[in-house]
């Protein structure tokens, strides 16, 4: 290892901050992590739902997740997960559909024959298509209707990407849709016989409870309820500024938030360094969590084709965890990914709570507002950055100074945020770093 005993800022203090943390100090480092926030978890991190404490948002680990899963290995938590085979449905021409395997998708009503064989076509092509790095300079629109046809395009793929993208969908690339596809057919290129979806019991809240107690046991000092203002480089080491005149030097410092937020703790970098990381636009959510007096379906994940409906997708989380983890109760995700200007993000409470309601009733008729115990609204402005056609080129490097670092899910280049490319990401980067003492830029990750 080079450069051992060092000292290292770690901004933020995410799943992706948490990991890299650990690594380091496990390495040898003197290492501080800072996180805003008063816990640790970030996009992971749980809270607490009338008499339930559960994620904020939805997360599933997938068998092929091997990245996520070495990460619950060195906590002692994988041999703890359970693992459930998951249906899943569409909702399309106000009909709730099956559509969890190929029998499935060839009973669909809305798709004549041909377009099945296109559908399937297209997927099993996706599947086998190993480097999506030329995907990511082809429009998603043109390269479906390419292969599956135009009906299927507006039929089906429209409104999927529509629900994650927004009316900007034709500005993506088609290397999203392909690390989509790519990530729900790992198990067979891994050789497992079949995908299935595992969580640890106890959620993410105990999952970073173990990470916490770990980051303890390896000299990690973490500081919650500590958002850095800036970032100067003075006689050859980093100081962090907290306002106030209150600043703290380090030898390294990588920062782990998202683009923008990164450019606005270097006031001293160059405008065409921050100008390149301003330069990257996000996705943000509204994310509504229900909890009701019993579950609702036997669905895990329901797509929706109706723009009707006020949110992008229905994610019932009792229908994959064990009954008894959430007290035999229903939890369910309501999803809707917009841009932070829109207006629908800054809507009112109240008014968010009535039409999501009533938008789950028309899928469900019988969740009824006496079944409701609790219903409380997550908005994020910044979840994923939106996948632009040329994505992977407009990355700026992650080195951004001498000792001085940007780390980010926003390097998932050719993929999707998840768990498990995030965890990949703090892996590679903390490899990297060790390596070269903190000088080398931390490559990112692809899938």
């Amino acid at each position: 290892m080079s450069g051992a005993g060092r000292s290292w800022a770690i901004v933020g203090g995410g799943l992706l901050g948490g990991t890299l943390a650990l690594r380091l100090a496990e390495a040898g480092q003197e290492v501080t992590l800072f996180e805003a926030a008063s816990e640790l978890g970030g996009l992971a991190a749980a809270w607490q739902l009338g008499d339930l404490v559960w994620d904020r948002h939805y997360h599933v680990t997938l068998l092929s997740d091997g990245h996520t899963r070495g990460l619950l290995r060195s906590l002692d938590l994988e041999a703890e997960m359970q693992w459930v085979k998951t249906r899943t449905s569409l909702y399309a021409e106000r009909q709730l559909l099956p559509m969890s395997n190929a029998i499935d998708y060839l009973r669909l009503p809305t798709l004549g024959w041909i377009d099945k064989a296109r559908l399937a076509g297209t997927i099993l092509w996706a599947s086998r298509v190993r480097d999506g790095a030329a995907l990511d300079e082809i429009p998603v629109e043109g390269w479906l209707e390419q292969l599956s046809g135009k009906s299927v395009l507006e039929k089906l793929w429209v409104p999927l990407l529509r629900s994650k993208l927004g009316d900007r969908y034709p500005e993506a690339s088609a290397a999203f849709l392909w690390a989509t596809i790519q990530r729900l057919y790992a198990a067979r290129r891994s050789g497992l016989k079949e995908e299935m979806f595992g969580y640890v019991p106890g959620g993410y809240a105990r999952i970073l409870a173990r990470l916490s107690e770990r980051l303890e046991a390896a000299g990690v000092a973490v500081r919650t309820g500590a958002p850095a203002r800036e970032i100067r480089e003075r006689e050859g080491r980093w100081r962090l500024g907290f306002g106030e005149a209150k600043e703290e030097a380090f030898d390294r410092a990588v920062v782990t938030l998202t683009p923008r937020r990164t450019a606005r703790l270097l006031p001293d970098s160059s405008t065409e360094t921050r100008a390149a990381l301003g330069e990257l636009g996000y996705q943000g959510i509204v994310c509504a969590s229900v909890l009701l007096d019993r579950p609702v379906a036997d669905s895990y994940l329901t797509y929706l084709v109706d723009r009707e409906l006020p949110f992008t997708a229905i994610v019932e989380m009792s229908a994959f965890v064990d009954p008894s983890e959430l007290g035999g109760r229903g939890l369910v995700y309501l999803p809707l990914y917009l841009h932070e200007s829109d207006e629908r993000f800054h809507a009112p409470d109240e008014e968010i709570r009535a039409s999501f309601l009533a938008g789950l009733q028309k899928v469900h008729l019988e969740v009824t507002e006496d079944r409701v115990q609790a219903f409380r609204i997550s908005r994020v402005a910044e979840v994923f950055p939106f996948p632009v056609q040329g994505y992977a080129r407009r990355l700026p490097p992650g080195r951004l100074g001498h000792g001085l670092h940007w780390v980010s899910s926003a390097q998932i280049a050719g993929g999707t945020l998840n768990v498990n490319d995030t965890v990949a990401v703090a892996e590679a980067a903390a490899a990297s770093l060790i390596a070269s003492g903190g000088l080398e830029a931390a490559p990112g990750a692809s899938s």
